[in-house]
């Protein structure tokens, strides 16, 4: 089928949501059906409001910068879509963009709700008779993709985790007399891939983190008390790693604003707390000096880190959709699938975006080990080869890495102002 096609970023960006668009861009120019590639100024938004950039226009070197480029290059979003018919009008003006644009293949790199909103497109699509291709894109930094092995983003992640806790450690370690422990929180609303990818950095005994926590083992006051106690009792001093969706047995968030959280676009309650919430109970119940460290958005965008097999990995996705894509395949998620050999290999598979919609993987209560307050060598050697290698990153005079910034110059409109649905 030939005509154009459009790429969009949706959701939080990522040290390697770049790569993906970068792989759809250069695949889509090797085949002669897909005459334009547009690009969608932040996601979703843009192609409602028809904020379209030709990527053909793009500098090639630029394009190819972008697989060193952290953040969402396209412009990312977080509007959330509800169903077919809450969300009809909304829906009804993309492929009313599409057909003004002949538009006949569509790429969305997500998440799970933009996986549900690329399966919902390609519904309506099909029920006015419109012809396009929608394939899916995985990225996502939580890693709770369901039916791939892993999500690009989690390598580079796990990657920066695990290092900053090596060196935060060594902090803790150096000033335990002044600074007796550590809560360091990370991201993961519903599962603990984020903090559990820490485990990595503990190489003895001795290393930090002494203790990790996740969402998937409910969270007990007491046994945490009795858990940083023997610690200190054998080393002096404790650093614990705990995801921000932490909750109790009864399912509530344990978050020192508990019963007073603001929501995202997408209904999803903004987390954080944690740490400092660990961080009193400890200096109140163990009575010892505890600080408390929320790295927020740094870590989903250090490139200057990055895994390079997760960038890799990331173009490959990219890439692959196009492939499959120009083969008539559509309403599925490209996939990665880990191979079963001695060494580390990885193929690309495909998952219905039905399928995959609004799925949640969480870590296995196995990777996890019995008294829940860290990870099993299960996980170790899943996550592990998953940040290996580094990307080269082209440092500039100033000592500091060159990233690309594309033009995004955007095309004529065709159609009447647009105001999105609230």
């Amino acid at each position: 089928m030939q005509g154009n096609a459009v790429v969009a970023q949706s959701g939080g960006p990522t040290a390697v949501i770049n790569s993906s668009a970068c792989g759809v861009i250069q695949e889509c120019q090797k085949h002669r059906q897909i005459k334009r590639i547009f690009g969608a100024k932040n996601g979703i938004l843009g192609i409602l409001h028809e904020e379209l950039f030709d990527l053909g226009e793009e500098d090639p070197q630029a394009i190819e910068g972008l697989r060193r480029t952290p953040s969402a290059a396209l412009g990312s979003c977080r509007y959330k879509l509800k169903s077919l018919e809450e969300s009809r009008k909304d829906f009804e003006r993309i492929l009313e963009v599409f057909k003004v644009h002949d538009i006949r293949y569509f790429f969305y790199i997500g998440g799970n709700d933009s996986m549900d909103t690329a399966d919902k497109v390609g519904i309506l699509a099909k029920e006015m008779d419109y012809d396009l291709i929608v394939m899916g894109i995985p990225k996502t930094i939580d890693n709770d993709l369901a039916f791939t092995d892993h999500c690009p983003g989690y390598g580079s992640v796990a990657k920066y985790i695990a290092t900053t806790v090596m060196e935060a450690g060594r902090d803790t370690e150096a000033l335990y007399t002044a600074d007796t422990a550590t809560v360091l929180e990370t991201m993961g609303r519903n599962a603990g891939w984020i903090a559990g990818a820490a485990g990595l950095a503990r190489r003895s005994q001795q290393d930090a983190p002494h203790l990790i926590y996740m969402p998937e083992v409910p969270f007990s006051i007491d046994r945490f008390l009795d858990d940083v106690k023997a610690v200190y009792r054998d080393l002096g001093r404790v650093f614990i790693v705990a995801s921000e969706g932490l909750v109790d047995e009864e399912g509530k968030y344990i978050t020192a604003q508990e019963g007073m959280f603001a929501k995202d676009a997408f209904g999803h309650r903004q987390l954080g707390g944690v740490a400092e919430t660990l961080k009193n109970i400890v200096e109140r119940e163990v009575g010892i000096k505890c600080r408390f460290s929320m790295i927020g958005t740094c870590q989903r965008n250090a490139a200057h880190f990055a895994s390079k097999t997760d960038s890799d990995e990331a173009y490959l996705v990219g890439q692959m959709a196009v492939r499959h894509a120009v083969e008539g395949t559509t309403g599925f998620m490209v996939t990665l699938q880990r191979e079963d050999s001695p060494e580390y290999r990885c193929t690309t598979g495909l998952a219905r975006l039905s399928d995959v919609a609004n799925s949640l993987k969480k870590v296995p209560r196995e990777w996890i080990n019995e008294e829940g307050n860290f990870i099993t060598q299960q996980m170790r050697d899943y996550v592990r080869p998953l940040v290996l290698g580094e990307v080269p990153i082209k440092i500039g005079p100033d000592g500091l890495p060159e990233y690309v910034r594309l033009r995004r110059r955007l095309i004529e409109g065709r159609l009447s102002p647009y105001s999105v649905q609230s």
